[in-house]
């Protein structure tokens, strides 16, 4: 039972209402000069019609009674607790001595305020709820009081005129008299009290909405941080890609031509022509990947005034996919070392059904690889292929060469480190290193299709898949 009524008040809730605002107090303050002045004119017009003769206190106690009375209002959210204690006591007192004040509408109307601000209001419920317990056993002691032990059956049959008053209902007229009066002041103090604490209850929810919506407010910033993160991270591999490849393209080919210029002409025009289509298209794609940075209120800033597009920002060449691979290899050949390159697919047309950012991974990491392979190592042969599982639910990339590694070449493994992060992103893993039972390189990388990494029953199952090769 106890566990219960703690519960109703809210003792366990962690939720605490926060102290009141300057303004409310001064709002305080204008309810108590209101009620003041309220209070003053009914009882003023009560006593102008005869019915306070028979209080036992005059004018100056009675208005001590209603100035001590709005005092409490000034502190109802300051002090709530204490406001609850206070304002059933002061209404308990004022009944004994002063009952015709007590009972106007106006002073009742003030105690109803405060008993409902004390409920509303109140940071600590287990203090409060001892502070209503006390104002409760006060009023039940008082009934005892009037009804049991004083005179008030007396004063209830004088008042109605009669030492035997005639009973003409289903309970004796006394008997009514007493309970209609217990009647109205539960269902005054019930009121009160339950009011308040719905509207301590709504304030709590409140409080969690906005509590909840600041926490939905900081994920959603941090998310959006994260992606701005992940976006510059997917551009700076693009663009890491991209400057390697073509430039260590242009690199060979430019030592290429000038090892062969003077013995064999058109070698050299062949490899300054691969060195410009490098270089063209290396441009061209930087040109594109970082035009998705300037991109503002929905139109392309090309850098000039009213961000009007050009046709430089506009007319932009498809993201790179496995049906451009053979252009890949036949820019990686070089007279220095052979590529070769294939797609191998479970079922027809299955590399073009792989999705664009898993096409577009698989062709950075070949080219990547084959960008080490000219930097690093001392190869002549090299070979690119990727393999598409539909069964399987993979996609999988292998590049391997016949190289040593070349000395003063170690690279900073920023490219390495760029695969990673791409498999990690999309699901999937990475193996480089030395190849086994001969030389070279070989580096593997595993993509799944829906971007969860395949389970080994899945994997065995696509294994059983036959695989059909197309040449590129």
């Amino acid at each position: 039972m106890i566990r219960a009524v703690e519960s109703w008040f809210g003792v366990d809730e962690r939720w605490e209402r926060p102290a009141p605002g300057p303004g409310e107090l001064r709002a305080d303050l204008r309810w108590a000069l209101v009620a003041l002045v309220t209070i003053t004119i009914s009882q003023e017009l009560t006593r102008s019609l005869g019915l306070l003769e028979d209080e036992r206190y005059g004018p100056v106690w009675q208005y001590a009674g209603v100035v001590t009375l709005c005092a409490l209002i000034v502190v109802r959210r300051r002090l709530p607790v204490f406001v609850t204690l206070a304002a059933g006591t002061h209404m308990i007192l004022m009944s004994l001595v002063m009952p015709m004040t007590m009972s106007q509408l106006t002073t009742q109307m003030a105690y109803f305020l405060l008993i409902f601000s004390g409920m509303a209001w109140a940071r600590n419920r287990r203090a409060l709820a001892g502070a209503v317990a006390v104002v409760l056993v006060l009023l039940v002691l008082l009934f005892a009081w009037t009804y049991a032990l004083g005179s008030g059956i007396e004063d209830i049959r004088r008042n109605l005129g009669e030492s035997d008053v005639e009973q003409v209902g289903p309970l004796p007229t006394v008997l009514a008299v007493v309970l209609f009066s217990i009647l109205g002041n539960t269902i005054f103090f019930g009121f009160a009290i339950g009011l308040g604490q719905v509207a301590w209850r709504g304030a709590m929810r409140n409080a969690q909405v906005e509590e909840q919506a600041d926490t939905i407010r900081a994920q959603t910033e941090r998310l959006t941080d994260q992606a701005v993160v992940a976006e510059r991270l997917r551009i700076a591999r693009e663009l890491h890609d991209v400057v390697a490849h073509h430039v260590s393209v242009m690199g060979v080919q430019a030592a290429a031509a000038r090892r062969v210029m003077e013995r064999d002409p058109q070698a050299a025009r062949d490899s300054l022509s691969a060195i410009e289509r490098a270089a063209r298209d290396g441009v061209a794609q930087m040109r594109d990947l970082l035009g998705t940075l300037r991109v503002t209120d929905g139109r392309e800033d090309a850098g000039h005034e009213g961000g009007e597009p050009t046709p430089e920002t506009t007319d932009r060449a498809p993201q790179p996919t496995l049906a451009t691979l053979p252009q890949l290899v036949e820019q990686a050949t070089t007279p220095l070392c052979e590529v070769t390159g294939q797609v191998v697919e479970s079922a027809p047309g299955a590399a073009g059904r792989v999705p664009p950012p898993l096409q577009l991974s698989a062709y950075r990491i070949v080219q990547e690889a084959l960008a080490n392979v000219r930097r690093h190592s001392t190869a002549r042969h090299a070979r690119a292929t990727v393999r598409v599982d539909e069964g399987a639910g993979t996609v999988e990339v292998e590049v391997v060469d016949d190289g040593s590694p070349r000395v003063g070449t170690s690279g900073t493994g920023l490219g390495l480190q760029g695969m990673r992060e791409r498999a990690a992103y999309l699901g999937g893993g990475v193996e480089a290193g030395p190849r086994s039972g001969g030389p070279g390189w070989r580096v593997r990388v595993w993509l799944p299709l829906d971007g969860h990494r395949p389970t080994a029953r899945t994997a065995a199952v696509g294994a059983t898949h036959s695989l059909r090769r197309t040449p590129s």
